[in-house]
């Protein structure tokens, strides 16, 4: 199996300070949310300091002084075709309802597998098929446990003029990473716990071994 992703050459490093980045395009966009269509704003961006294609959505007309933001990496299986082996389309749907309904920003990374990428992602499913859990799949394929890189959400929030947030996540990585770039994060919000019998293995290392902050019911409830 490759263990490979495809880098751009010439991309900063994090201990290099980070350039500012600009609004590329604004685009109102009806978007499907459980209450029903809400118009956002699509915004892509020029200068992020990894060169990939992020995007943020926009909600409501005017921005609280200290808006909520969630900053979602691509999880193709789960946000598109619903996959039960995470439970990132749930988290992604739960935001953009409350986003919808208060306001908000989001942010879609495009970091699929923790950074690994999608064919990667789908190796390491394998190897989680023969008893690894989801970082020692990565590890086996010769990855860190999670690649992810934050500081272009910084970016994305700094061309937006937000500079203050209040943060959905159970990830306290996220938060430290993007404390570090320059965000000021006054508070965090923890998103629902999506919990059933074929994600039950892969939410508790998460909880575990990366320190999620999730709450797991008893399994004879799931």
């Amino acid at each position: 199996m490759s263990s490979t992703v495809p880098t751009a050459a010439g991309l900063d490093t994090p201990s290099t300070p980070l350039r500012p980045a600009a609004v590329r395009a604004d685009v109102s966009v009806p978007v499907e949310t459980s209450t029903g269509t809400v118009t956002a704003r699509m915004l892509s961006f020029t200068g992020l300091v990894d060169g990939r294609e992020h995007i943020a959505l926009v909600f409501g007309e005017r921005q609280r002084d200290i808006p909520l933001v969630r900053v979602h990496s691509e999880c193709l299986t789960g946000d598109v075709f619903g996959s039960g082996r995470c439970d990132c389309g749930p988290q992604l749907r739960e935001a953009l309802d409350l986003l919808a309904r208060h306001g908000g920003v989001l942010l879609y990374l495009r970091q699929e597998g923790r950074g690994i990428g999608l064919y990667n992602k789908l190796d390491a499913y394998l190897l989680q098929d023969g008893g690894l859990d989801t970082f020692e799949a990565n590890r086996k394929l010769n990855f860190a446990d999670d690649l992810r890189d934050y500081r272009p959400a910084a970016q994305m929030l700094a061309a937006l003029s937000v500079d203050a947030i209040q943060l959905l996540t159970n990830n306290p990585d996220k938060a430290r990473q993007l404390t570090d770039s320059g965000v000021e994060v006054r508070s965090t919000r923890s998103t629902g716990a999506f919990v059933r019998s074929t994600n039950r293995g892969y939410l508790l290392a998460k909880r575990e071994v990366a320190g999620h902050r999730i709450e797991l019911p008893d399994p004879e409830r799931t």
